[in-house]
């Protein structure tokens, strides 16, 4: 049974677009991954959708989601939060993790990048966790 995992920060714009692009590249079929946000900008941050090219991930096709748009996916294995803080409403849950991660937004592009990177770790630790601690 697929992983269902939820990522989550403000504009739903950068960095849980990212985490969730980095767990369908590495999860695989093992997981579906959803991103969202507390108040979506509407759009996907074109850096965000340049650094992932890089690593041959086309992000320009997800959409900026609100956490409304993805509660119908509920429960999930996993909510992550990101930078949202008292924003980020409950989810229904089996584990919740919060990574302190800047938003990367306003950062050039070798520094947008290092976060990218980290939250590439992040989701490649968390899936480790996830596939293994939750075997159904």
């Amino acid at each position: 049974m697929k992983k269902k995992l939820l990522f989550v920060c403000i504009e739903n714009s950068n960095r849980s677009q990212m985490s969730q692009a980095f767990a369908v590249m590495f999860g695989g079929d093992a997981v579906e991954a959803y991103s969202a946000g507390s108040r979506p900008s509407g759009i996907v941050n074109p850096k965000a959708i340049a650094a992932m090219k890089e690593l041959g991930y086309d992000l320009s096709t997800h959409d900026s989601k609100s956490l409304d748009e993805v509660k119908q996916y509920a429960p999930f294995d996993a909510v992550v939060t990101m930078g949202c803080g008292d924003a980020c409403p409950w989810m229904p849950a089996k584990r919740f993790v919060d990574w302190k991660i800047p938003d990367p937004k306003h950062m050039e592009p070798e520094e947008f990048n290092k976060v990218r990177d980290f939250i590439g770790e992040q989701v490649q630790s968390l899936l480790d966790e996830v596939l293994t601690d939750y075997t159904d």
